[in-house]
C-alpha cells in the first residue's frame, strides 16, 4: 500500500481506505473492503454537513482496528473547530465503523451526517486489471437496511449496510440527523456485512469458514498469540521491535480454510494475495517453525488435502502435484482464471515435503507424518513423472494453461526474471537451479520419513540413490566452470541460462552443492555484483536485465536473504551468514520492523536507508517470517534427535540475543547468543550446546 492508504485485515477480510478512513473510487488505488477475493464496498465516504473530514491523526491500533481523528471541512491556522470527529473501524466478518462526534461548543449543533456507499462486487483480478463485469447488479432498502447486491447466473454476493441509530436510507447509502448539546458526544455504529452463499455445485470450494473466529476477543486472541511465542531479549532495540511485528503481522494474516477448523494458514500478503499460497505458505512455516510451529501443521494438512489428484490442463493439476493458489471469486467460479485451484508451480511439490520432514524433527509429530503418507508418496511420483518434462532428471515447467498460466513457475514467477546474462530470454521448458536443489532435498528427507515412520527401507534406499544421482549430475551439468557460479537453470535443449542471481543461495539451504564449489558461490553472493550492503539483489548488477527496481531483476527479498542465510551457516560461513542478517535487519529499521515484500536493489553506499519498491506487499507472510528465520540461523539452531543444537554467531553490532521458550520436542528450552564484540575478537565461534528438554 502507498503513505496514502491505510489497511486493516482479519484472516481473508481486508479493508483498504484512504487516511481519512473513506473508501473513494479510483482506479488508482485498490480501496475496498475485500472478503473472499471480492470487493464488497467501492465506496464508502462520511460528511458531516456536505464537508469532507480533514484528518488530524492516525492510531493503528491493530491489524484488525484503525482509529481516525478528524474535524470537518478544511482547516486554518484562524479557526478553531468545535467539533472533533472519531471513527474507529474494526473487522469481525464485515466491517464495523464507531463514529463519535464531540461537541465542544458552548452552544448545540444540529448535523446532517451522510455516508454515500457504494459495491461494484469486483473480483480481485477484476481490480488489478481494470476490466468490466458480465453480470446485475441491484440494490434495495429491506426492513432498515440497505442491500447492495450483485447476481450472474448462480453466483450472488450482498453487502448489507446498517446503524444502530435511526437512519433515512436511500439508494446510495444512509443519512443521520444528529443534535448535540454543548460540550456533549454522540455515538453511533455503521455497519456492512458480507452475505457470501457459495454457488450450488460449487461446494467442494468451501469458501473459508471464520465461525471458530468471528466474534472472538480479537484483542486477547492477538495476547495469546505473542504470549505463546519465545520471548526475545536483546540490546538492540530494533531487533526487538522488528520480532514483534512479525509475530503481529502473522498473526493478521492467519486464516482458516476447510478442515483446518479453529487452526491457521498464513495468507501470502495485502492486498492482492490475501488467500492460500502452497509456496507461501511452506516457506513461511518453515520460517516461523521455532515460534508457531502449528502454522506448519496446518499448512501441510491443508495442502495434502488438496493435492492434484488428475490431469488438468486449464488448472494445469497433475497428480501428486500441490497447489500454488486457491481462489473463490466469481472469475475463479466461471472459469475465467484458473485459481480453483491453480496448481502452475514447479516447487511447491518438493517443498511440501521438505516441511514435513522439518517439522517432525522440529516437533516430534509422528502422527502427521503417518496420516500423510500417501500424499508424501504422490509427491515424489509428481517430481519423478511429470515434472521431469524433457526426460533429464530435472524438475522443469512449461505452462499448459497458456491464456492465464504463470508463465515462470518458480518463485520468480515474473514474465522477464529467468534470462542469459545478455538478457535474451531463454526456450521452454526451464529448469531453474533451486528447483534441483528443493528435489534433492526432498529425497533425502523423505527417505528418513520412510525409513523412521512407513517402514520401507526400500523406498528409502531408493530415493537416496536417485537424490546421491541427482546431485551429481546437478553439479556437472549447472557449474559455469569459467565464471565459478551455477547457472540460473538450463533451457529446454539443455544449454545454461547463464546469469547470475540470487536463486544459486538456494542451493546452500537445500544441500545440493557440492561442497568445494561453495566458496566459489559464495564469493559471488557477496560480491557488491549481488550483494548490496542491504542484502542480495535477486539479479546481480553485471547482468543486462539488471534493474534495482525490477521485480526479479534486481530487487532485494527478505524472504530470500533469510533462506540464503540460512544456507550460508550450513555450509559453514556463518560471518557471512551473519552479515546478510545485518543488512535485513537493519533494513527493517527503517521500515519500523515491518519488511516488504521487497525493495530496492540500490548499493547501501549510494543511500543511507533503503529505498521502496513501489507496488510491494505489506504486510507479506514470508517477509514477516524472515526475521523470524535470521534469528534462528544467528543463534545456529538446530533439532538433532530429541535435543536443542545452538551455535550463535551475531552480526558485529549484536552484544546479546536470547531467545527463551523455544517450543519443540524438547519442550520449551532457551537460547542464548553474545555477539563478536562481547566474546573479545570477531569471528569467535563459541563451541554449540546441546540442549535437552526435560
Amino acid at each position: 500500500m502507498s503513505e496514502n492508504q491505510v489497511g486493516i485485515l482479519d484472516g481473508t477480510t481486508f479493508m483498504v481506505c484512504d487516511r481519512t478512513g473513506d473508501i473513494v473510487p479510483s482506479p488508482d488505488a485498490p480501496h475496498g473492503l475485500f472478503a473472499h477475493d471480492t470487493r464488497l464496498l467501492s465506496k464508502w465516504v462520511l460528511t458531516i454537513n456536505g464537508e469532507r473530514l480533514t484528518t488530524l491523526s492516525i492510531d493503528d491500533v491493530n491489524y484488525f482496528e484503525n482509529r481516525f481523528y478528524l474535524v470537518p471541512g478544511g482547516q486554518d491556522v484562524y479557526v478553531n473547530s468545535t467539533l472533533a470527529v472519531r471513527r474507529r473501524h474494526t473487522l469481525d466478518t464485515g466491517l464495523h465503523e464507531d463514529l463519535t462526534i464531540l461537541n465542544n461548543d458552548r452552544q448545540p449543533v444540529d448535523l446532517t451526517l451522510r455516508v454515500e456507499a457504494d459495491a461494484d462486487f469486483a473480483d480481485l483480478f477484476e481490480v488489478k486489471d481494470a476490466t468490466r463485469k458480465q453480470g446485475r447488479h441491484y440494490r434495495r432498502v429491506d426492513d432498515g437496511r440497505l442491500v447492495l447486491g450483485y447476481e450472474r447466473e448462480r453466483f450472488r454476493r450482498e453487502t448489507i449496510i446498517s446503524a444502530s441509530a435511526p437512519a433515512e436510507l436511500d439508494d446510495d447509502g444512509l443519512t443521520l440527523k444528529v443534535h448535540i448539546e454543548p460540550h456533549s458526544r454522540w455515538s453511533a455504529r455503521l455497519s456492512a456485512l458480507p452475505d457470501l452463499p457459495m454457488p450450488r455445485g460449487l461446494e467442494r470450494l468451501t469458501i473459508p469458514g471464520r465461525a471458530a473466529r468471528t466474534g472472538r476477543d480479537k484483542h486477547r486472541d492477538l495476547l495469546e498469540w505473542l504470549d505463546q511465542a519465545p520471548r526475545l531479549e536483546s540490546d538492540w532495540e530494533p531487533l526487538r521491535s522488528t520480532y514483534r511485528q512479525s509475530l503481529i503481522d502473522l498473526a493478521a494474516l492467519r486464516f482458516s480454510p476447510f478442515l483446518a477448523d479453529d487452526k491457521s494458514v498464513p495468507a501470502a500478503g495485502l492486498p492482492w494475495f490475501m488467500s492460500l499460497f502452497g509456496r507461501d505458505s511452506i516457506f513461511t512455516s518453515l520460517q516461523a517453525l521455532p515460534f508457531a510451529p502449528e502454522l506448519a501443521a496446518t499448512t501441510l494438512r491443508v495442502l495434502a488435502f488438496r493435492q492434484g489428484s488428475r490431469v488438468d490442463d486449464f488448472r494445469e493439476e497433475e497428480p501428486g502435484r500441490i497447489l500454488h493458489e486457491m481462489r473463490y471469486g466469481e472469475m475463479s467460479i466461471f472459469e475465467e482464471t484458473p485459481h480453483t485451484p491453480y496448481f502452475g508451480s514447479a516447487d511447491s511439490t518438493p517443498l511440501f515435503l521438505v516441511l514435513l520432514d522439518e517439522y517432525e524433527l522440529w516437533t516430534g509429530d509422528a502422527d502427521l507424518v503417518r496420516s500423510v503418507e500417501q500424499e508424501a508418496r504422490a509427491a515424489i511420483d509428481w517430481i519423478n513423472d511429470y515434472a521431469d518434462l524433457t526426460g533429464n532428471g530435472y524438475i522443469s515447467y512449461e505452462r499448459r494453461n497458456t491464456k492465464n498460466g504463470l508463465e515462470n513457475q518458480c518463485w520468480k514467477d515474473s514474465w522477464d526474471s529467468i534470462s542469459y546474462r545478455d538478457g535474451r530470454l531463454p526456450a521452454f521448458p526451464r529448469a531453474t537451479c533451486e528447483l534441483q536443489g528443493y528435489a534433492y532435498d526432498a529425497k533425502l528427507r523423505t527417505a528418513r520419513l520412510a525409513r523412521m515412520f512407513w517402514n520401507d527401507p526400500a523406498y528409502a534406499d531408493r530415493l537416496e540413490r536417485e537424490a546421491a544421482d541427482l546431485k551429481r549430475r546437478f553439479n556437472r551439468d549447472f557449474w559455469i566452470a569459467d565464471g565459478g557460479y551455477m547457472a540460473l537453470a538450463l533451457d529446454g535443449d539443455g544449454r545454461q541460462v547463464d546469469a547470475m542471481s540470487s536463486n544459486m543461495g538456494h542451493l546452500l539451504w537445500s544441500g545440493i552443492l557440492e561442497v568445494q564449489k561453495a566458496a566459489a558461490v559464495v564469493r559471488h553472493l557477496m560480491s557488491p555484483a549481488l550483494f548490496s550492503g542491504w542484502g542480495v539483489r535477486t539479479l546481480a548488477d553485471s547482468e543486462a536485465r539488471y534493474n534495482p527496481i525490477g521485480y526479479h531483476v534486481g530487487t532485494i527479498w527478505p524472504f530470500d536473504n533469510s533462506f540464503i542465510a540460512w544456507g550460508l551457516r550450513r555450509y559453514g560461513y556463518p560471518d557471512e551468514a551473519a552479515r546478510i542478517a545485518a543488512g535485513i535487519l537493519d533494513a527493517a529499521a527503517f521500515y519500523d520492523g515491518r519488511l516488504p515484500e521487497a525493495f530496492a536493489g540500490t548499493a547501501r553506499a549510494e543511500t543511507r536507508y533503503p529505498v521502496n519498491y513501489p507496488t510491494a506487499c505489506s504486510p507479506q507472510a514470508w517477509s514477516a517470517g524472515a526475521p523470524l528465520l535470521l534469528l534462528r540461523t544467528m543463534l545456529g539452531l538446530r533439532s538433532v534427535g530429541d535435543d536443542l543444537v545452538i551455535r550463535p554467531a551475531l552480526p558485529a553490532n549484536l552484544d546479546f540475543v536470547a531467545l527463551l521458550d523455544i517450543p519443540g520436542r524438547w519442550g520449551r528450552l532457551d537460547a542464548y547468543g553474545r555477539g563478536p564484540a562481547a566474546n573479545g575478537r570477531r569471528g569467535y565461534q563459541p563451541a554449540p550446546q546441546q540442549l535437552s528438554g526435560p
